[in-house]
């Protein structure tokens, strides 16, 4: 098959399969929680007395809204920004194993691709707070910038951590090393969260949620002061662009996360190369990724939002030479392990 066409096909079966349906799951419990830990119904119209229809309706309430661009806005690259955002964050999904072959390509290389494209979502969020010609938008932008760029270092160093002690780039590769763990001869078969990457995890966690501009790292949006930063002209379908890509994102960074830290699709006890794998694999590995969601969307509604001085600090002085000094222990213990 053409690759080309092949690689349209697979990008369809991620956005309309993978994507689009667990980012309404997680807004419907997004609704959910919040709605239980402030002590309020939350949605219970749309789709009955549970409400589960209340992402659809949303989501139909904005493609219905007209599309509007600022008259001072550089038109072409604020019709573009959206785009790239959600773009990087649906090609984070292409590298991501749901099971033992279940993954759209299993490159080599997966962490320096996975690296590369989450880039990208810093370039869409420049280019829609500068396209707007809007001063809010445009402090939105520059505070995303210097945000996205601060907590890449620390989640790249985290990222690392596990690539040395996997001895691998592939997350295919990575999820086989930790069912295949030797520590001091010993046949320790854990997720990699256990044995040496709590910190680690710990780091990736906290700047992954930098990256999303969740709360307590929502400086860009902050809408007390920047009304809705970088978002502030967008409508209708090109801002649902924006929020679809934000809790699209939360999943990829979840299955990411369950896959680096907490074995991907495999249970500790579970044999690897089992045909069922393929079947319980999935179900697994969506498990986990719910769990770590559950978690971010429980931070969001606990802490408080930060200083832009304290989110900076708390990256260069203290997570950065966190990662560096767990890239050095885990060195350590692969040479003496």
């Amino acid at each position: 098959m053409n690759f080309w066409l092949l690689l349209v096909i697979k990008l369809g079966v991620i956005v309309g399969g993978v994507a689009l349906p667990l980012a309404l799951v997680v807004i419907f419990g997004e609704l959910k929680i919040s709605a239980h830990m402030q002590s309020r119904i939350g949605p219970y119209f749309a789709g009955g007395r549970f409400g589960w229809a209340q992402p659809l309706a949303d989501g139909l309430k904005f493609i219905q809204k007209e599309d509007l661009v600022p008259e001072a806005a550089d038109a072409g690259v604020y019709r573009l920004a959206p785009y790239i955002v959600l773009m990087g964050t649906i090609a984070t999904f292409v590298i991501i194993p749901f099971g033992p072959d279940l993954v759209a390509s299993d490159l080599d290389l997966g962490i320096f691709y996975l690296l590369a494209v989450s880039s990208l979502g810093t370039v869409g969020v420049l280019m829609a707070g500068w396209a707007s010609g809007n001063k809010y938008s445009l402090i939105g932008g520059l505070r995303a910038a210097a945000q996205l760029i601060a907590y890449e270092l620390p989640l790249v160093l985290a990222v690392v951590a596990v690539a040395v002690q996997a001895g691998t780039l592939s997350l295919n590769g990575i999820v086989e090393a930790q069912a295949t763990t030797e520590l001091f001869g010993l046949n320790i078969h854990l997720p990699y969260v256990f044995i040496g990457q709590g910190l680690g995890f710990f780091i990736f966690t906290t700047a992954v949620l930098a990256e999303l501009s969740r709360i307590p790292f929502d400086m860009p949006i902050a809408e007390s002061e920047l009304t809705m930063g970088y978002l502030t002209e967008y409508s209708g379908l090109r801002f649902t662009m924006f929020f679809l890509g934000e809790y699209a994102g939360l999943i990829a960074f979840a299955a990411i996360g369950s896959t680096l830290y907490l074995g991907g699709w495999w249970l500790p006890g579970l044999p690897l190369t089992a045909g069922w794998m393929k079947v319980v694999g999935p179900i697994v590995l969506l498990t986990k990724v719910m769990v770590i969601a559950f978690v971010f969307i429980w931070i969001r509604w606990t802490w408080p939002r930060l200083r832009e001085d304290q989110l900076q600090s708390l990256a260069w002085r203290w997570l950065i030479p966190l990662s560096l000094g767990n890239i050095v222990v885990i060195a350590f213990f692969k040479v003496v392990a």
